[in-house]
């Protein structure tokens, strides 16, 4: 019994420093909520409680939860360096996620929804539009995670490296979403995917959403086959647009083979596009981004 209950021996310091860094997310994440209710000029409370806007309430719930993600990217388990010195790092790297979080979700706005005034659909209660802001919330942390993995310690050639990937990723995400408004088009007698978002295609949102969060872990594979070298920014910038595409366009080949054997029988454009089956949505959201788990993790 003694050997089943024996944890080993634990440092204070390392327990220490633990919850340290977990009080230090905590306030992050408590952060996130209200820069999320200034950007958009609302008061959370009063959204969330009396108002129950739940397109509010979902594309928070993504803001929160990327940022969680962006954080285990953040919390490194290396405790050599001192109390001081992993907490300052932490708190660097949570606000570095923060603010690149605000980058992405501007750039997917202005870039790849630039039809649409997506935060305004949200204040009207949109919920298809809540979805698809917290899917792309939720891709844009993945990428940063990766990066903050990918990158050795914070200084001025890592953020340079950082901030080169993250436009690269985010350059890729806004060309999916291009290649998937034209399918859209083509299967709906040239009817504009975003028109179909603000008019409220839940089903429509739940299969982007699969989409995009599947082709930011494709993205997020550059990073196993590329070495960060604080020197060479431009070959890792060329690095990732090739490596970013190569996995980006696979992901699709194999996703588009998984849904032809899964769904077999099953008229996926006019299930989800004409009839908006959120079930079917669904299922091919979690097809897309199932096998994007499985491939990176095979790769790394």
């Amino acid at each position: 019994m003694e050997k089943i209950f024996s944890f080993g021996h634990i440092d204070s310091q390392v327990l220490m420093i633990l919850a340290a860094e977990i009080i230090i997310a905590i306030m992050l994440l408590a952060l996130m909520r209200y820069l999320y209710g200034w950007s958009l000029g609302l008061s959370t409370t009063k959204e969330l409680s009396k108002v129950d806007n739940f397109a509010f309430g979902i594309s928070m719930a993504g803001s929160i939860g990327g940022l969680g993600i962006v954080l285990t990217g953040a919390i490194t388990p290396k405790y050599n360096a001192g109390m001081g010195s992993e907490l300052v790092n932490m708190f660097s790297y949570g606000l570095l996620g923060l603010v690149l979080l605000y980058l992405g979700r501007s750039v997917h706005d202005r870039w790849a929804l630039h039809l649409v005034d997506k935060q305004e659909q949200i204040k009207n209660k949109n919920i298809t539009m809540g979805i698809v802001d917290a899917a792309s919330v939720i891709a844009t942390a993945i990428i940063i995670r990766e990066m903050l993995l990918w990158v050795e310690g914070l200084n001025a050639f890592a953020i340079i490296a950082m901030i080169s990937a993250f436009a690269v990723a985010q350059s890729l995400l806004t060309m999916v979403t291009r290649i998937r408004e034209r399918h859209f088009a083509k299967h709906n007698q040239l009817d504009s995917m975003q028109a179909a978002f603000a008019e409220g295609q839940i089903a429509l949102a739940l299969r982007y959403s699969g989409q995009i969060i599947s082709a930011a872990l494709a993205v997020t594979a550059a990073s196993y086959f590329l070495e960060y070298h604080p020197d060479t920014i431009v070959q890792n910038l060329i690095g990732w647009l090739i490596f970013g595409f190569l996995m980006t366009l696979s992901m699709w080949v194999l996703t588009t083979i998984a849904k032809a054997i899964i769904l077999r029988g099953i008229d996926l454009a006019a299930e989800v596009d004409h009839q908006h089956n959120i079930g079917v949505a669904s299922i091919e959201m979690a097809i897309s981004i199932g096998i994007a788990l499985m491939i990176t993790t095979l790769l790394a």
